[in-house]
């Protein structure tokens, strides 16, 4: 079954590089592309090809001295070695490890209770989220990122409450802070019948992954590339 679900995710990482940049609310529902340069980077503990798609709440990993980088109309991500993290079309749920993002939609980056959020959602904000030994640390490369954290209790705070456990990373500033409240929460991925589950992003991507998923699945003794073309 692992196999199959591999195949069919290789298959709709090629018509959503073409179609889904025609429609904001298709990628969001969709997913992402990952791209990695070889081997140690998984997706939900499968072994990942150069380059896959990715749904809402997949969990990739990335072992010693790999990285890889995740692509959605917007925003790209990239993660660093070592680390592993869960995805959202705009929120990255870090477990531990680091990541970089280059957003121009806000893509926040979550370690449990904190929350690094790019002061500024219409223009271009690069920073780095690092999560070693219970310490989240927040750099500001380009422009300014909110550092919020949020009581264990997920209770409802008043405006004063947020303002008092918001601090400001200026650009060129790095923040610490202690994570009092254990990594993120990571949900399960879910299965390849709700993926795409939008209606919008069946219609927009529908044809082309049916045709290609359907050659590549209905077709199994012809290769997508034979050894000797004719």
């Amino acid at each position: 079954m692992g196999h199959i679900l591999l195949r069919w995710r290789n298959l709709v990482s090629i018509p959503m590089t073409v179609l889904l940049p025609l429609s904001l609310s298709a990628q969001e529902a969709a997913g992402a592309i990952l791209h990695s340069g070889g081997s140690g980077v998984f997706v939900n503990e499968s072994a990942a090809p150069p380059s896959i798609a990715v749904f809402p709440n997949d969990v990739v990993k990335t072992e010693k001295d790999v990285a890889a980088r995740l692509q959605i109309t917007g925003s790209e991500a990239d993660i660093n070695s070592e680390t592993i993290v869960q995805f959202t079309p705009s929120e990255l749920a870090l477990d531990h490890g680091s990541v970089t993002v280059n957003t121009s939609r806000g893509m926040k980056v979550r370690v449990g209770c904190i929350t690094g959020t790019p002061v500024h959602v219409d223009q271009w904000t690069h920073y780095q989220v690092l999560d070693v030994n219970g310490k989240v640390t927040i750099s500001a490369v380009k422009d300014d990122v909110y550092t919020d954290a949020r009581p264990n209790n997920l209770q409802q705070m008043s405006e004063r409450e947020r303002e008092r456990n918001r601090s400001l990373v200026h650009e060129g500033e790095r923040k610490s802070r202690e994570e009092k409240c254990g990594g993120a929460t990571l949900k399960s991925p879910p299965g390849v019948g709700s993926t795409l589950n939008s209606s919008y992003a069946i219609i927009a991507a529908g044809a082309g992954v049916t045709a290609i998923a359907c050659f590549g699945l209905c077709h199994d003794d012809d290769p997508l590339s034979p050894a000797t073309p004719k």
